[in-house]
């Protein structure tokens, strides 16, 4: 736990946005705001002289941007940023791209004094109290090597394409796992976590199921970016999508995903409304317990890096039918928190790095099952 008030900057060059934020916040008796800023250069200069322990921090600014003005905060001390985005496909590309870039969390700006209740009051205080106990220091090494790895990876494919001709990947529809499912969930850290991971995964799989916790409008613009960089093809979950193998589905923000059956061995996928469950929706408790219901012992279940507790008891459905689980360890999470829940209550069989995510999802697979994934 923070263990003192915590100390709050808050950056966005719309007034109203500003005073609603700042209002709501110090209702928190846990929460301070130390600091407002209409701009990027004086959140800069803000931030050095005030060392706040989080930051608020809008995409679209005048004189400097978010994402310029990030960087220029990072440069100068670690310090836990959270996004304030708009609800649209480039507020979603650019947060996408803070959070890359070192930004902790994100949250959606409020279209209205209802939504700013809950948006603001509930989850951006809840997201402060978790980013501001964060060892951001930690996240932002983590961030950089990875990054330093991706370089040389694309320098190494570049040279690699230049030398010899590309392979040609088995097609997934010929390999034995389209009977097969992997469930995975994910929640804070996620984004920059899950694009690692999908640089690397093999052609081949089974189909993957994914609830990542997002607004609304951003899980479309995440779904492109991944299927941009993998041999997997990723889309935002429709109702209707058939699932098939070497596909991974991505549930849309603000709604549910379960899986439903489909002929004798196969899945369909479903989106729909419905109060939050574990605190989310799209909850990955529902989306584990339905992929358990239907594949039954054929299920791959991973639980990632997160705030809360969703995930433990899909987790644990996906045990109880015979399926087995993954979760990551406390070492390469920006936040163990809904992974650690469901180690400690029982429901992960193992627990991996993110460094070995990608290399491990396919050998188990092949160790479950017996399938071969080309690469």
């Amino acid at each position: 736990m923070f263990g003192r008030t915590i100390r709050v900057l808050v950056v966005d060059d719309s007034q109203l946005i500003r005073a609603l934020i700042t209002d709501l916040l110090e209702e928190a008796k846990d929460i301070e705001v130390v600091g407002t800023a209409a701009d990027g250069m004086e959140a800069v200069r803000l931030a050095r002289s005030l060392k706040p322990d989080v930051v608020t921090l809008d995409v679209q600014m005048p004189k400097m941007d978010g994402l310029q003005t990030l960087e220029k905060m990072l440069e100068e001390q670690p310090i836990a940023v959270i996004m304030v985005s708009a609800t649209t496909q480039l507020g979603g590309q650019i947060t996408l791209d803070a959070l890359d870039r070192g930004a902790l969390d994100y949250i959606a700006k409020p279209e209205g004094l209802k939504e700013a209740e809950t948006t603001l009051r509930t989850e951006l205080c809840r997201k402060i109290r978790s980013v501001a106990s964060t060892d951001v220091q930690r996240v932002l090494t983590m961030r950089r090597e990875r990054a330093e790895q991706r370089r040389k990876r694309l320098e190494k494919s570049a040279v690699s394409r230049e030398k010899k001709p590309i392979a040609t990947a088995t097609p997934a529809s010929d390999l034995p796992v389209s009977d097969k499912c992997i469930a995975l969930g994910i929640s804070t850290g996620g984004p920059p976590a899950l694009t690692s991971i999908f640089e690397l995964l093999p052609a081949g799989l089974p189909p993957i199921v994914i609830v990542q916790h997002m607004p609304a409008n951003f899980t479309k613009a995440f779904a492109m970016r991944l299927n941009s960089i993998s041999k997997v093809n990723v889309k935002e979950a429709e109702t209707g999508d058939v699932i098939q193998p070497g596909h991974a589905y991505l549930a849309p923000g603000g709604l549910h995903l379960e899986v439903r059956k489909n002929g004798r061995s196969g899945g369909k996928l479903h989106v729909r409304e419905g109060d939050p469950v574990s605190g989310h929706r799209p909850s990955v408790d529902v989306m584990m317990s339905s992929v358990a219901s239907v594949y039954g012992n054929r299920v791959l279940g991973i639980v990632m890096t997160g705030m809360g507790r969703d995930g433990s008891d899909g987790c644990k459905a996906i045990r109880n039918a015979g399926g087995y689980v993954l979760g990551q360890d406390e070492a390469s999470s920006d936040v163990y928190g809904m992974n650690k829940v469901a180690f400690q209550e029982g429901n992960v069989d193992r627990q991996f790095s993110l460094d070995e995510a990608a290399t491990l999802f396919a050998n188990q697979v092949r160790r479950l099952w017996g399938a071969a994934c080309a690469t």
